[in-house]
């Protein structure tokens, strides 16, 4: 039965088309449930109109229109600038072309710095097979220096190009020996896509990895990161400006990557899942522990690349926005930018009382509970996901194998706008349930303490 409400809504116009796939693996890709809305999706005009004459963008106006309906794909690039906090919404045209201007020629300083030390950066091909040796030794592989130099020079060049200017150190060795492995996952990052036909999109996508890696030492290249990068190439004409959104990104999320001996830096935010999952859902909890699955590491991927695996490709970058623009925090491009004084910072700090009616919701959220340590909503994302999906984990999973397929069988079928209502419904209940046990601590002692006074 059809209802008169259904005949005029509006269904909304597929944003697959802006990210084309491949004829032949058009069966294998799940479509898209991110839809066009007029009146909710963030249309150019909209956008536009929320910036006044000289370039000051009052970004409360759009937050919540993202929130509901994501971005229309023909501005999320330069929309994600923004979220991710490349510029300042209080800065005007002329600001930002200074600054765009800056970044891109840092970039071009570091991209020639690595070029120096191998000479495929920026020239339109990479490798896929190891350049060096673990001791730095110069390769023998034929198929590394077929990649290094496809006219067919010696040997001795190969490695005269390779070893750059001088004898190499610890960095510039793990730096080169990281350099076929991002090769060999930029071939296989969004190859359904048609964009990644063309070897030069490819190329960008190496470039940019490989000189961030050697730009972020501490943290470096991790699998993984190829994932987070590819969209920034495609929503970003501009190599540098490409850059930089990743390196935003990698802001937020560097944390996850830095690895140790004995320790991945997502453990951190797997014991936070934990925590939160043993709060909101107890049962569940102990049902996973039983399984020997309590340290969530089940849910690695899901951290590591923010649901890129989980979601088709439109899906998950709308998904993105709608997190980051529930997480914004109209100070983060003042965080980002180095301070040249302890009085700059608290300058900001009492800009944040001002400014946060321009907040995201969840932001807004975790201010007015300021005496908790905020997660960040990839989390209760990731809560939600597995407590949507408790009945048939309680139900069905009689080991760990059964947890992964399970959650694998959800592939391709989550909704982006469901699971951040969900996260944020789980947000508000774990603060709630987190603060009630302090206060009847506090409850108790008091009655305690009145009891004792009245005893003879």
């Amino acid at each position: 039965m059809m209802y008169i409400g259904d005949m005029w809504r509006d269904p909304g116009t597929p944003a697959d088309s802006y990210y084309e796939v491949r004829a032949e693996c058009a069966d294998d890709v799940p479509e898209s449930k991110f839809r066009i809305k007029n009146g909710k999706t963030l249309s150019e005009r909209k956008w536009k109109a929320a910036f006044s004459p000289d370039g000051y963008l009052d970004i409360g106006k759009t937050l919540g229109r993202i929130q509901r309906g994501g971005i229309h794909p023909s501005i999320r690039g330069e929309v994600w600038e923004f979220l991710l906090g490349c510029y300042d919404p209080i800065s005007s045209y002329d600001d930002r072309q200074d600054i765009r201007q800056r970044r891109r020629l840092k970039y071009e300083v570091y991209k020639e710095e690595c070029r120096q030390m191998f000479h495929l950066v920026g020239s339109g091909r990479f490798v896929t097979a190891p350049i060096i040796l673990e001791n730095g030794e110069p390769t023998q592989d034929p198929i590394a220096l077929q990649q290094i130099n496809p006219d067919g020079s010696s040997d001795c060049h190969a490695w005269k190009k390779t070893n750059g200017n001088g004898p190499m150190d610890k960095k510039e060795i793990d730096w080169k020996l990281t350099l076929h492995q991002i090769g060999l996952d930029v071939v296989r990052t969004d190859r359904t896509l048609v964009f990644f036909e063309k070897q030069e999109n490819l190329s960008k996508l190496w470039d940019i990895l490989s000189v961030y890696s050697w730009f972020d030492s501490d943290v470096g290249y991790c699998q993984g990161m190829s994932d987070l990068c590819s969209p920034m190439i495609m929503l970003l004409e501009d190599e540098a400006d490409a850059f930089w959104c990743f390196e935003r990104l990698m802001r937020r999320l560097r944390g996850n990557f830095r690895c140790t001996e004995t320790s991945v830096g997502v453990e951190s935010q797997l014991s936070n899942l934990a925590s939160v999952i043993q709060v909101i859902d107890p049962k569940l909890h102990q049902h996973l522990e039983t399984l020997g699955g309590g340290d969530y590491l089940f849910a690695f991927r899901m951290l590591m690349v923010l649901f890129r695996r989980e979601f088709s490709f439109g899906d998950s970058l709308y998904l993105w926005e709608m997190m980051w623009a529930l997480e914004y925090d109209p100070d983060l491009f003042s965080m980002y930018e180095e301070s040249d004084s302890s009085a700059d910072k608290s300058e900001a700090a009492k800009e944040k009382a001002k400014s946060r009616r321009q907040c995201g919701k969840y932001e807004r959220e975790n201010l007015r509970n300021a005496g908790h340590t905020p997660l960040p909503i990839s989390v209760f994302l990731v809560a939600s996901v597995l407590k949507d999906k408790s009945p048939k984990l309680l139900a069905e999973a009689r080991g760990l194998d059964d947890v992964v397929k399970i959650l694998n069988d959800m592939t391709g079928n989550l909704d982006a706008k469901k699971a951040c209502a969900g996260a944020m419904k789980l947000h508000k209940k774990y603060l709630k349930k987190v603060s009630i046990t302090p206060h009847c601590v506090c409850v108790y002692v008091f009655r305690l303490y009145l009891f004792l006074r009245l005893l003879p």
